[in-house]
């Protein structure tokens, strides 16, 4: 009777078109063609064992080949060890999908892919200009991902120099491709890189984690645009993450824009975020922001033009940095390995807010270094830029140091006479709100400056070395400018020249709103229990969100103007505050860091746009703390 309902029930399902044939695992996945089924291509329909010796090569690659024979889909790595002993040949329109608990393991079988010849390769070291020595690579591919939650693993077995037949020196290694995603998946033990791109567009990676620290560079970012980077976690052995552009692909290639947020970087023997080297193609548009860097044996943020590339219009902000050996480094070089004869490139239009760092020995001085004529660098914003270098050096001649302009690390200049800034054929360099101290006396000038136009320090704070004979010199500048600055006892600072002018220019002073004279939200007191104040006091908000200070401020004319804020915070935490002018935020949760003291007292300066005449401008707390002891707002003249 049972059989007889059976056959009824199918009968009636035919006749009513509900019933289709059944079909196998692969057929459900594979094929991509109906609009109600997933384009998933699972590895292990296609032969994967996943057992972590089993050599799973040529399914991957079965699988890749199905999904961009079938217009697209995505490859899927269930948990388990692939082992890989041969190259795995990416395709368009293909995401590689690595579940949690899996991961595709490398192979000391020396039986990957040959590199390929390259016409170019004298203009870039070896690992530069050879893309095909790798796990997985791909050229002029459009629309690819790796995505998911599992790892790719050179398992130790990748070349950090130049390999041998049938070894392989890279993880990812793409060429000349549109649509890149590389999201959510851990790169580890990549030889001499985890990831390589070269002459892509349109790229996207959020929360990659890369751990080469036992190998060598993280991921190299070259002659690509339009790039986003977030979430990143990058520890690397040499180069952490960095930008470049070489002659690999035989022309000179654009560069940028580019974004990087949110992400934590370490690079043990070499840089944390690094322009160049190789650097044929010009870069411009990038930004860098809420990076935290712990430990660069050669840059913390470095920017190097060695081959004739313009660097413009870069901006880096809400930046800490510990145990770096050259906190900030900016060098014009005359190696030109490029081809069609490059000339000197230049660095311009670079601006740094709200860096913190923390150097350790040995320790380079931070240095802008320019080229004479075309090569200088110039017009370099520093916007509360606070360093702590190590010191520890005696007195020293202030000749120009040593150079080597065919090298591009910190040390291819010789020992910086300044423990803070050396700054050397450069134009229109300006610091405002920033300092540099000292971990241990030092017997040089905290800066120097050579051979320049139009360096000016404004609110600008720097530690005095008990033996040395200044603390600013400058040496043939033409037009310096140091104003309202003072050394970290709040005594002036030793200014000393030769062969220099001062220009201040005839800037009307600020006009200045005590905050004692403001309206303040409930709960705030004005007080006088700490010094260096102005005024005849001092606002002590509660401590609350929404706690504020309000003042009403003049503008002569319409237009943008600098609101200079002085305060105090004595604790250790931020105490970040919204900024509006007329009723519009002009800066969100803007920090006010630790003062060390509440004694102590610094400024913060916000470019806002201002209407003629009455302007209301209010700081408001955005946490708990409350507002940081307020002094005065210093407006337009």
């Amino acid at each position: 009777m049972k059989g007889l309902l059976a056959a009824l029930g199918l009968a009636l399902a035919v006749v009513l078109g509900l019933w289709q044939p059944p079909v196998s695992a692969a057929q459900r996945t594979n094929t991509g063609n109906d609009p109600g089924v997933p384009a998933i291509f699972n590895v292990r329909d296609f032969g994967a064992v996943g057992d972590g010796s089993t050599n799973d090569t040529a399914a991957i690659n079965k699988a890749i080949t199905a999904a961009n024979s079938a217009g697209g889909g995505t490859v899927q790595f269930p948990s388990g060890s692939y082992k890989s002993k041969n190259s795995i040949h990416m395709k368009s329109n293909v995401t590689i999908l690595l579940d949690s608990g899996s991961a595709i393991q490398g192979s000391s079988a020396d039986t990957y892919d040959a590199a390929e010849s390259n016409p170019y390769d004298a203009y870039q070291d070896y690992g530069h200009s050879h893309f095909r020595d790798a796990m997985i690579w791909g050229d002029g591919l459009t629309n690819i991902a790796f995505v998911g939650s599992g790892t790719i693993d050179g398992g130790g077995n990748l070349i950090t120099g130049n390999p041998g037949a049938g070894e392989e020196d890279k993880i990812i290694s793409l060429t000349r491709c549109k649509g890149l995603t590389l999201s959510g998946i851990t790169l580890r033990r990549g030889g001499h890189f985890a990831a390589l791109i070269n002459g892509c567009d349109n790229v996207v990676s959020d929360h990659l984690t890369v751990d080469t620290s036992s190998d060598r560079d993280g991921w190299n970012i070259i002659s690509t645009t339009h790039v986003t980077v977030t979430n990143a976690h990058i520890e690397a052995n040499d180069d952490a993450l960095v930008f470049k552009s070489d002659y690999a692909l035989g022309a000179k290639l654009p560069n940028g824009p580019g974004t990087a947020t949110d992400s934590y970087l370490r690079a043990k023997c070499c840089n944390a975020l690094m322009f160049g080297s190789e650097t044929c193609g010009d870069f411009t548009g990038y930004k860098f922001e809420r990076i935290t860097i712990n430990g660069a044996s050669k840059s913390g943020i470095g920017i190097v033009s060695m081959d004739g590339a313009k660097i413009s219009d870069v901006h880096y902000k809400d930046i800490t940095m510990t145990n770096i050996h050259s906190p900030i480094m900016q060098k014009v070089g005359t190696r030109k390995r490029c081809g069609n004869s490059p000339g000197v490139g230049s660095i311009s239009n670079v601006t740094y807010t709200n860096i913190k760092g923390t150097g350790i020995s040995p320790s380079f001085s931070p240095t802008i270094w320019g080229e004479a004529g075309v090569g200088r660098i110039h017009d370099i914003t520093f916007d509360d830029v606070d360093l702590t270098v190590p010191g520890g050096n005696g007195t020293m001649s202030t000749a120009v140091p040593t150079n080597d302009p065919n090298n591009y690390n910190p040390n291819s200049i010789g020992a910086r006479p300044a423990y803070g800034w050396y700054i050397h054929n450069a134009d229109n360099i300006h610091y405002a709100d920033s300092e540099v101290r000292l971990a241990a006396d030092d017997g040089r000038p905290a800066v120097i400056a050579n051979n320049s136009t139009g360096i000016r320090f404004d609110r600008f704070t720097a530690q005095k070395g008990s033996a040395s004979l200044s603390d600013l010199l400058f040496q043939t500048v033409t037009g310096y400018c140091v104003a309202d600055s003072q050394n970290t006892g709040g005594g002036a600072l030793r200014i000393s020249q030769t062969g220099s002018t001062v220009d201040c220019g005839t800037t009307p002073p600020p006009t200045r709103y005590e905050a004692e004279n403001a309206g303040f939200s409930a709960g705030s007191t004005v007080d006088t229990n700490h010094t260096g104040y102005s005024g005849t006091g001092f606002v002590n908000t509660g401590n609350a969100v929404g706690a504020s200070v309000e003042w009403q401020v003049s503008a002569t004319q319409a237009g943008i103007g600098n609101l200079t804020i002085a305060y105090s915070n004595g604790t250790t935490t931020d105490r970040p505050m919204d900024i509006t002018v007329n009723g519009t935020v002009v800066a969100s949760a803007k920090s006010f860091p630790s003062t060390t003291t509440w004694d102590i007292w610094k400024t913060v300066t916000i470019p806002a746009p201002l209407v003629s005449g009455a302007n209301t401008v209010r700081v408001t707390a955005t946490t708990a703390n409350g507002c940081s002891n307020l002094d005065y707002l210093d407006g337009p003249a």
